[in-house]
């Protein structure tokens, strides 16, 4: 069987005209809805609609992964150098043949391709995006002169929030190559994971912000210290999710199957040094040897440790929220995203890693960034006198 080319750009063309295809029918939706609001109402439908596909997108990566389907095609961009697993099939026969579990069979060149279709599609929605976002402004900046051109830019309005997710949108693509081509290289498929939670923070701030603006909503004001445990939650978080990317791309979920100890023991054998080498080939060291149990291990536990500080620390944000009544709705999804992210890791210890609580695990860590998010953007910090909230700045 001769060896496939790692980049092969030969369907480069069919997959990107595929993408806007896909894209149509999202596109068609808003535009269909949206006919009469205007272009402040159709950019804001369709930065929702952008956001909420983007969270698929991150839930079908962790599908992918967690199915062992990242090597389902093991060239870059298409498969076996076509557009799709059908032009392929001889190859991934000759494949499947060869080794009937993997990495390529019929089934995950599939999961594969479905996931880079909906990477495509989501790349030409933030490329409508942004230029809905700059006729926007200009628009605005025409009518109103410089004081106009400063307030279509201003804040979650500005289109540089659009056009920074599109250049982080390209960057993912390059990550997602890099994972195929180094062969599900644990520190690049960790680094992608976290570039599809920050590509959700990105687009979180100009949904939220447009639609304050549609609904003629001015932002909710509160105290410094609340705003401050905001940015700590969301830094804890984004650790966590890191640690987490670590566990999952090390395959070391399962050298802990017991809670709360491990192993039989509340601090099992580990071995820190093998675990913080980052650059390093999937199951080996930089040596070249084999990671050991005790290393998968403190990779494990690392995450579990670092988890509990987390929790707490998100339960005191759930619980400093209060403070805020028009911030209720953020709160209670913070809340029920915090217990489902307990419960899936909980299921991932003792149920042996079930595919639904690894792929809930992997979403509710990036629904409670996105939320953080969402809170952020929609406040700004103040102090009250006399009884009335007065605002000190705005998000940026």
């Amino acid at each position: 069987m001769n060896e496939q080319a790692l980049y092969d750009l030969a369907p480069v063309l069919e997959l990107m005209l595929l993408g806007l295809l896909l894209a149509l029918g999202p596109l068609a939706w808003v535009w269909l809805r949206n006919r009469n609001g205007g272009s402040l109402k159709r950019l804001q439908a369709l930065s929702v609609l952008t956001l909420f596909l983007t969270f698929d997108l991150v839930l079908f990566g962790a599908f992918t992964r967690l199915t062992d389907s990242g090597l389902g095609c093991p060239d870059w961009p298409g498969c076996y150098g076509s557009a799709s697993p059908m032009g392929a099939r001889a190859q991934i026969a000759e494949a499947q043949a060869a080794m009937p579990t993997g990495p390529v069979t019929h089934g995950k060149a599939w999961i594969e391709m479905v996931h880079r279709y909906l990477a495509t599609t989501v790349g030409v929605l933030i490329i409508a995006m942004t230029i809905m976002a700059w006729r926007r402004a200009r628009r605005q900046g025409r009518a109103g002169g410089a004081q106009g051109v400063e307030g279509a830019r201003r804040g979650a309005m500005s289109p540089w929030w659009p056009t920074l997710a599109l250049f982080w949108v390209c960057l993912q693509g390059a990550f997602g190559a890099w994972t195929v081509t180094m062969k599900l290289f644990p520190a690049i498929v960790t680094l992608h994971l976290l570039g599809g939670t920050g590509l959700l923070a990105l687009l979180c701030v100009p949904a939220v912000g447009l639609s304050r603006a549609a609904r003629q909503q001015q932002a909710t004001v509160i105290s410094p210290g609340l705003r401050a445990l905001l940015w700590l939650g969301l830094g804890l978080l984004v650790l966590q999710v890191a640690l987490g990317g670590w566990v999952s791309t090390n395959y070391a979920v399962l050298a802990c199957s017991s809670f709360p100890t491990c192993q039989g023991s509340w601090w099992p054998a580990m071995d820190f040094s093998q675990a913080l080498q980052i650059w390093r080939p999937l199951g080996l060291l930089q040596d070249g040897s084999n990671i050991s149990l005790a290393g998968l291990t403190a990779i494990h536990y690392l995450h579990r440790l670092a988890a509990y500080v987390v929790v707490a620390a998100l339960a005191g944000l759930w619980w400093r929220l209060g403070e805020a009544p028009a911030l209720a709705p953020q709160r209670r999804v913070l809340a029920a995203f915090l217990v489902l992210q307990v419960l899936t890791g909980l299921s991932n210890v003792v149920l042996d890693w079930p595919l639904v609580a690894a792929v809930l695990h992997t979403g509710g860590a990036a629904a409670l960034v996105t939320v953080i998010v969402w809170c952020l953007a929609a406040s700004r910090p103040g102090t009250l006198r006399a009884g009335l909230p007065v605002a000190r700045g705005e998000i940026a």
